[in-house]
């Protein structure tokens, strides 16, 4: 893969695996990097795709493009989440095969595995049992797009690979209360109760629940990694190969801010899945291990939502 000289789109570069991907990319020697704002393609719209495909002719494909969320995002808006994730892979995936691309990558998400899977989850378990209800409809839309690469993988021959990231965080994450994710909102909680001297934080359900957290910086390096060295249309775990509970998860956090006073679990709030740890082995049998620990981590993210506390207020 020579994609430091070669056109490579960017699908979703203003979220959070985008920009990890930008700055992979662009530390890696990437000159020619094709960035679209939301406003300035709609993905969405096949036809506005299909005209940024014959404009500019991209070599290369990252589809980081997605509408995503936690529990209660996916709980309230089912069908956004399930129609603008549909029309964005299948315009996406479509064009670059019909337009020449020489390899995509399509980022599913570890959500797609049934939620009663065996733990560590392996490749294989994906379509063995029912999905976790409380993002369903988002995983169903994932494994579309997966299918979809091993489809045209296999009636035409298009270089598409997708890999599983498990939950991720880092430098422009979602720190909304309403629609982040657990380690997000678990930050802006405590920072929040830190900086007025509250007694208490509120952490939604028993915080049994255990998670795998993968720094999104580490996930843009194996994305690289992958579109180097991995040709197979078998999705491929990304993940850190450790879990830790939501208790725990808020225990660090907590650390990491500051905030030294109660944190209250509120049972009546959804757990999700009881646990979801990747199994990693046929990404390290390839050459490829994270190495940002969650501390660490966590404590750059920290920073950088300090940094740019005030523009994320809503």
């Amino acid at each position: 893969m020579s994609w430091q000289q070669a056109p490579v789109y960017v699908a979703g570069h203003g979220g959070l695996v985008g920009a990890a991907l930008v700055r992979r990319l662009t530390a890696g020697g990437a000159t020619r990097l094709l960035l679209r704002t939301r406003a300035q393609l709609d993905l969405r719209r096949q036809a506005d795709v299909e005209r940024f495909f014959v404009e500019q002719q991209p070599r290369y494909v990252f589809l980081a493009a997605a509408r995503v969320g936690g529990i209660e995002a996916n709980r309230s808006q089912p069908a956004q989440f399930l129609r603008d994730n549909l029309l964005i892979q299948a315009n996406v995936i479509d064009a670059a095969y019909r337009h020449g691309v020489s390899k995509l990558l399509f980022l599913g998400s570890s959500c797609i595995y049934p939620r009663e899977a065996p733990q560590p989850m392996r490749e294989q378990y994906l379509l063995t049992g029912s999905l976790e209800p409380t993002n369903e409809w988002y995983a169903v839309a994932k494994i579309a797009g997966l299918k979809m690469c091993q489809a045209y993988r296999r009636e035409f021959g298009f270089d598409a690979i997708s890999v599983m990231p498990t939950n991720l965080y880092g430098p422009g994450d979602n720190f909304s209360l309403t629609t982040s994710h657990v380690l997000a909102a678990l930050m802006r909680k405590c920072d929040e109760a830190q900086r007025v001297h509250a007694s208490t934080v509120e952490v939604w359900g028993t915080g049994a629940p255990r998670r795998e957290f993968l720094h999104v910086d580490d996930l843009a390096d194996a994305c690289v990694y992958l579109m180097e060295h991995y040709e197979s249309e078998d999705p491929i775990n990304v993940g850190w190969g450790r879990d830790v509970s939501v208790a725990e998860l808020a225990r660090l956090v907590a650390r990491v801010v500051g905030f030294q006073g109660e944190l209250r679990f509120d049972p009546s709030r959804p757990d999700g899945t009881p646990r979801k740890l990747l199994d990693i082995s046929r990404l390290t049998a390839l050459g490829w291990r994270p190495r940002i620990e969650l501390v660490e981590g966590l404590a750059s993210t920290y920073g950088w939502y300090c940094a740019h506390r005030q523009e994320l207020r809503s």
